[in-house]
Formats: C-alpha cells, structure tokens, sequence
C-alpha cells in the first residue's frame, strides 16, 4: 500500500473512532455499505475524494456533538424507537422537538457541529416519526439559510394528525404550520413550541 492509501485509511480510521459509531454504523450514517468502507479502511480501495471529506467531516462533527452531549441523528431516532415501543408518542414527539431545539443551537454554533445531522439516520420503525424528524430538522436548516440534508428530504406515505386534548382534527390541520403541512404532517404550532 502505498503512502497516499496509507494515509486516507489513517485518517478514515481517525473519523470512525472519532463519531462513536459503530463501522455499520458509520458506513449506513456515510450512505455506503459496512463491506465498502471496510475496503477504504484496509486500503483496498480509494474513496471519491467528496466521500472522503464527507467521512472526515462528519466523523468529526458526530464526535464533537457526542462529547457535548448533544443529540444525533442516531441517538434520537434511538430515543424515539425507544419510546414508541413503550406506546408513548408524547415523549417521541418531546424527544424530535428537544432534537430540532438542538439543531437550531448547533446551527448557530461556529465550529460546525450541526454537520453531524448531515448523517444518514436509520428509521425509528414507523414512518409518521421519520416523516416528522425530516421535517423538523429540514425546517431549522432551511431557517438558517442552509441547505437540509438529503435524507429529510423523507416524506411518509401516509398523513398523520398528532392528537390534541383541546383541538378537533379539523382546528388541528388549521393550526399546521405550512411548511409542516405540506408534508402531510398535522401538529398545531402551539405544540411545537410547547412540546
């Protein structure tokens, strides 16, 4: 292997460490199989230059956003797994909305943490809950003049209406905000902000 190979395999190795993830877990957060990462990591075979300073990047912003005790997109869709298969949708919906809160601190931030929600997350099991953490975290990126990540692009195949003690179905698709709407999603705005 020559020094160029060595290298790159180094400095992917260094990425891996540094997200806290798992090789599957880094290769499915990367958009590419466990076995071809795998082949950049023993040199093997190169990566696009592109994937490599996307794994550099996100290895790195993953790893700061763990040591800082923030969310990724990884931890939350966990956490949301987690509490749909307790049957309490509340506490999913308060864990996607402290996630966006997050986002939208990380954004801000200057050293680019807001990188590791560029990863590719894996399904919580239920569409409606991949529908809405795309969309929420869509809307922060977009709110803050950045392009959203591709995945949130995700749109469930279903509507879905969150319930509201106080709130008809009707007054609920009302009080949607549009962006949130348009997606087939249906959560009064009052929610979203006391969530």
């Amino acid at each position: 292997m020559d020094t160029d190979t060595q290298d790159v395999a180094r400095q992917l190795h260094a990425a891996l460490r540094r997200s806290g993830l798992s090789l599957r877990g880094f290769a499915a957060a990367l958009g590419t199989s466990h076995s071809r990462l795998s082949s950049y990591l023993n040199g093997a075979a190169s990566p696009s230059a592109a994937f490599f300073l996307r794994a550099l990047r996100q290895g790195a912003a993953l790893g700061e956003a763990n040591a800082r005790g923030w969310m990724t997109p990884q931890s939350t869709r966990q956490a949301v797994k987690e509490a749909i298969a307790r049957g309490d949708d509340r506490w999913a919906f308060k864990i996607a909305t402290q996630a966006r809160d997050q986002v939208r601190a990380m954004l801000a931030s200057p050293d680019e943490p807001a990188a590791a929600w560029e990863t590719r997350p894996s399904t919580t099991g239920e569409e409606k809950w991949d529908g809405l953490l795309a969309a929420l975290i869509a809307q922060e990126f977009a709110a803050s003049g950045r392009t959203p990540p591709a995945w949130t692009d995700f749109r469930a195949a279903n509507e879905w209406v969150l319930p509201n003690l106080l709130l008809e179905e009707t007054d609920i698709r009302a009080a949607t905000p549009e962006w949130l709407a348009e997606r087939g999603i249906y959560i009064a705005q009052r929610d979203l902000i006391t969530a």
